[in-house]
């Protein structure tokens, strides 16, 4: 079996190592344009070592960012701003990915340091927010949205598109779809979230149509040498779990019917009365089920931390990649200190760029 710090090979790209960093929302663009500080945070994780940099979740449209401070992908002026960026992370070794979503009832909420709720009524932050039907979150997430009708749901699967060609243009490697954490494609999927009594509701076919729609029309725009991925919920924790699960592998199935090439183990988080266990690598298992019964290679991420615990999950088959969030804030150089513990040879220079790896070998009882 490989191990953590071997290449990983999908189409005609190949990660260093099975290290991914994963989307993380830094809340700090303007109109969803990047900035310096997105540029320094990527292409840090890229010099930091790690195989794959997944650029946060990046709305598809104005009304598709979880807050004002979100990435966004609906204008070439932002791809513009990320073109740059994405030529770094290259430069630094890293394959660069974005994650490409819609917030759907979740959208129009303040910053997580400010609130983490939804921005008022009547203030001029906020926006209409839009999801399979007018049923809120609950919690600081109150706000109900409009129930879409089928010209919604074309315009955004469109935003989809526009925003994946956008992606493909910019030179971005991998592209994931984020149907998951109670967003708009994940809320089609949960009963908890969509009521509709249309093509797009009821059975698990209809609450599924948005998500292989989707998918299928942007497989048709993203180049067939470049990963497609998806981040799906399978998982509420509601108390319906293997019905759950298994209606989440027959549509992964579906995906990969439709040309998905990877996809990534996630939650729901469609209701707020989910009893979630969270623990170490607790989803481990679960895309292991996924991986195996699908066949197609999987990640996850969640409460791994530890060199040995990731190393282990490649190891024994649960996962192809290991994606990491926190830990890679806390250290970006992560990966180093991985190669390390691990017994890598020659740590420094498998991980890090020149300029750091020649001192770190030379000068080894520093």
């Amino acid at each position: 079996m490989p191990s953590l710090f071997d290449p990983f090979s999908l189409k005609d790209i190949t990660l260093r190592n099975r290290i991914v960093a994963s989307p993380m929302c830094q809340y700090s663009a303007q109109d969803g344009i990047a900035n310096e500080w997105h540029r320094a945070h990527l292409a840090g994780l890229a010099r930091g070592g790690t195989g794959l940099v997944v650029i946060e979740a990046t709305g598809v449209s104005p009304e598709g960012r979880i807050t004002p401070g979100c990435l966004g992908l609906w204008n070439d002026g932002q791809a513009q701003a990320l073109a740059p960026i994405v030529a770094e992370m290259h430069k630094a070794g890293a394959a660069s990915g974005i994650q490409i979503g819609h917030a759907g009832r979740k959208a129009s909420a303040n910053l997580p340091w400010e609130g983490d709720d939804h921005i008022p009524a009547g203030d001029a932050r906020g926006w209409e927010t839009i999801a399979p039907s007018a049923v809120a979150q609950g919690g600081g997430l109150g706000k109900v949205p409009r129930a879409m009708g089928l010209a919604d749901i074309e315009r955004v699967r469109n935003d989809f598109v526009s925003a994946a060609e956008r992606a493909r243009d910019l030179g971005v490697q991998w592209l994931k779809l984020h149907f998951a954490h109670g967003y708009l494609a994940q809320s089609f999927l949960s009963p908890h979230a969509n009521k509709r009594d249309d093509a797009y509701g009821g059975s698990f076919e209809n609450r599924s149509r948005f998500l292989v729609e989707t998918l299928a029309a942007v497989r048709k725009v993203w180049p067939e040498n470049r990963p497609l991925s998806a981040r799906l919920g399978v998982l509420e924790y509601d108390g319906r779990d293997e019905e759950t699960l298994s209606e989440a592998i027959a549509l992964v199935k579906r995906f990969k019917a439709e040309g998905l090439d990877f996809i990534d183990v996630s939650v729901g988080f469609s209701t707020n009365e989910a009893k979630i266990p969270w623990g170490p690598a607790f989803l481990a298992p679960v895309a292991e089920r996924v991986r195996r019964e699908t066949g197609l290679p999987a990640s996850t991420s969640w409460y791994i931390s530890e060199p040995g615990q990731a190393d282990a999950l490649v190891r024994e088959g649960k996962v192809d990649l290991v994606t990491l969030g926190r830990p890679l804030l806390a250290d970006p150089h992560w990966p180093y200190a991985a190669a390390k513990a691990l017994g890598v040879e020659n740590p420094a220079w498998t991980t890090l760029p020149a300029p750091y790896a020649h001192w770190l070998s030379r000068y080894r009882a520093a």
